[in-house]
C-alpha cells in the first residue's frame, strides 16, 4: 500500500531556490548543468535493488530522467538499489532526488563486477531533497546502499543520476529495432481461460562447449551445452544465421536456438530422447494483452552459479527435478522410485522493457511479473517460455550424474528467438491470445471447432 505524503514535498525549497537562481541569469537554471559538467552516464542504464514496494514503484523509474517518477523499497533500513553503468566508468557526480520518504544513512559504493564494493561516500545525516555529491571513484557498477530510513515508510527516490566518463564499454546492448516507448503493463480483466498456451516440440541435435549469448564468437569458453532448434547453433550465431539453418522443431518456421548445460552420466553425455516440450504461455492475467517476441531477442534463464536455495526461491521454479515418485528436488535424484525418466520444469521471465534485445548481463532487459502484471519498468508482455525436459534414467547410475555446470540446482537455459515472425504471431494471436490449450500446430483438441493456426505440415495455411 503507498502512503499519501505529498510527492516532493521535501524538495519544495530546494527547487524555489534553483528556480531563484535561475531568474538572476535570465533563465531558469537546470539542475544537470549546476550539478555536473561531465555528461550524465546513467540514464535508462539497467538498475536493480534489494525490494520494491510494488509494481507502481519500479527500480528503473531512478534512471528515466522524470521527476514524476519514482523507487520505493521495502519499509525496512536496510536497502540498496544499484545502476550497471556499461563499463569501466570515472565518476565524478551524484544527484540524489528524494521524494519525502528520504534516507538519513548511505553509502554509495563502486564496483567492477558487482560483488565487491568499495565505499567512496557516507552520509549519516542526510536531510533529503536534491542531494548533490562530488566524487572521485571508478567502477561499472555504483550501488546506494541505504542503512537508515529517515521516515516510518520505505526509500522513495525519483532520480539516481551518475555523471563522468565511460572509459572502457562494454559490450552486449543490443538495441531493439524499433524499440517500444510509452507502453504500460496491461492490467485487463478478460474473459476467464484455464489456458493460453501453445507448444514448440524440438529435439536435442548436438553438444558443443559454446554459448553464443554468453560467448559469443568464443568458440569452445562455455561448459557443455546441449542444443534444440536450429541445428546450426554455435558460438558464432547470429539472427541471420539461426534464421537460415533447418530445424529440429516440428514447426518449420521455428529456427530459434534453445540450450541448456548438458547432463552427463559420469563422463558421458546424457541427451533429452525425443521431442521436449517448451511451452509458450502468458504469464500475465490479461492475456489478450501478449504479444510475439521481438526478432533477435535472447535472454537467460537462472543462473549456473545459483545455490540450492536460489534454484528453489527462483520465480522462474515450478517443480524442481522429478523422477518415479520423487519431485520437487534442488538436486538431480540419487533414487528414482517406480522408475521413469527425469523430468525438470522452469519458466523464464516473460516482461521485456522494450528498449534492447539483449543486456551484458542478459537479463536486465527481462523481466517476471508481479501478481500478473508486468512491472512498470518492463511493460511490454511477451509469451512466456517453460522449458519441460525429459532424461532417460539409468537407475543403476543415478549417482553419477550430474550438469556440466556443477549440481542439479545450476540448471539454467538460453533463448535465442529466429521465428519466422508471421508464424510465431499466428500461434500467439490463436492460442495465448485466444485463450486456448494447444499443441504445435495451435490445435486445441478439447475444442476443434476453433481450427488451428498451422495445416498439417506445421506451416501457415
Amino acid at each position: 500500500m503507498s502512503r499519501g505524503a505529498p510527492h516532493r514535498s521535501a524538495l519544495a525549497g530546494t527547487a524555489a531556490a534553483i528556480l531563484a537562481a535561475g531568474a538572476l541569469t535570465g533563465g531558469v537554471l537546470t539542475q544537470q548543468a549546476a550539478a555536473a559538467s561531465d555528461p550524465l552516464i546513467s540514464q535508462s542504464k539497467p538498475v536493480t535493488a534489494s525490494s520494491v514496494e510494488n509494481a507502481s514503484f519500479p527500480a528503473a523509474a531512478v534512471a528515466d530522467n522524470n521527476l514524476a517518477t519514482r523507487w520505493a523499497s521495502a519499509w525496512t533500513d536496510s536497502q540498496w538499489i544499484q545502476i550497471d553503468l556499461g563499463g569501466t566508468a570515472s565518476i565524478s557526480h551524484v544527484e540524489l532526488d528524494w521524494e519525502a520518504a528520504y534516507a538519513s544513512g548511505y553509502q554509495l559504493q563502486t564496483s567492477a563486477d558487482a560483488a565487491n564494493w568499495t565505499t567512496v561516500y557516507t552520509k549519516a545525516n542526510g536531510t533529503g531533497g536534491t542531494e548533490q555529491i562530488d566524487l572521485n571513484g571508478s567502477g561499472r557498477y555504483l550501488r546506494l546502499n541505504l542503512t537508515k530510513r529517515a521516515t516510518g515508510y520505505g526509500y522513495s527516490l525519483e532520480e539516481f543520476k551518475v555523471y563522468g566518463q565511460v572509459a572502457t564499454a562494454t559490450t552486449g546492448y543490443v538495441l531493439a529495432n524499433p524499440q517500444v516507448t510509452g507502453a504500460t503493463p496491461a492490467t485487463g480483466n478478460p474473459a476467464h481461460a484455464y489456458f493460453h498456451e501453445f507448444q514448440a516440440n524440438c529435439t536435442a541435435t548436438h553438444d558443443l562447449p559454446d554459448d553464443p549469448i554468453v560467448y559469443p564468437g568464443k568458440p569452445g569458453a562455455s561448459h557443455m551445452h546441449t542444443f534444440m532448434g536450429a541445428t546450426n547453433t554455435n558460438a558464432n550465431s547470429t539472427l541471420e544465421s539461426l534464421q537460415a539453418s533447418s530445424t529440429s522443431c516440428l514447426a518449420p518456421g521455428d529456427k530459434s536456438g534453445y540450450w541448456m548445460p548438458t547432463m552427463y552420466d559420469g563422463n558421458t553425455p546424457v541427451d533429452p530422447v525425443g521431442l521436449q516440450t517448451i511451452y509458450y504461455k502468458s504469464s500475465i492475467n490479461d492475456y489478450t494483452a501478449v504479444r510475439p517476441f521481438p526478432a533477435g531477442l535472447r535472454f537467460v534463464v537462472a543462473s549456473p552459479t545459483d545455490s540450492a536455495t536460489d534454484f528453489t526461491t527462483h520465480p522462474g521454479y515450478v517443480a524442481g527435478w522429478e523422477c518415479g515418485n520423487s519431485y520437487r528436488t534442488s538436486d538431480l535424484p540419487t533414487d528414482c522410485p517406480g522408475g521413469g525418466q527425469i523430468n525438470i520444469r522452469f519458466q523464464a521471465p516473460s516482461c521485456w522493457n522494450g528498449l534492447y534485445l539483449d543486456t551484458p548481463d542478459h537479463k536486465s532487459h527481462m523481466a517476471y511479473p508481479i501478481e500478473g502484471v508486468c512491472p512498470a519498468d518492463h511493460p511490454v508482455a511477451l509469451p512466456m517460455i517453460e522449458f519441460k525436459m525429459a532424461f532417460p534414467a539409468n537407475l543403476d547410475h543415478l549417482a553419477q550424474l550430474h550438469l556440466s555446470s556443477g549440481r542439479g540446482f545450476s540448471f539454467h537455459y538460453d533463448f535465442f528467438n529466429a521465428w519466422d515472425a508471421p508464424t510465431l504471431a499466428a500461434l500467439v494471436d490463436h492460442c495465448i491470445v485466444g485463450g486456448l490449450q494447444c499443441n504445435a500446430r495451435g490445435y486445441d483438441e478439447t475444442q476443434p471447432g476453433r481450427g488451428a493456426a498451422l495445416n498439417e505440415q506445421y506451416l501457415l495455411p
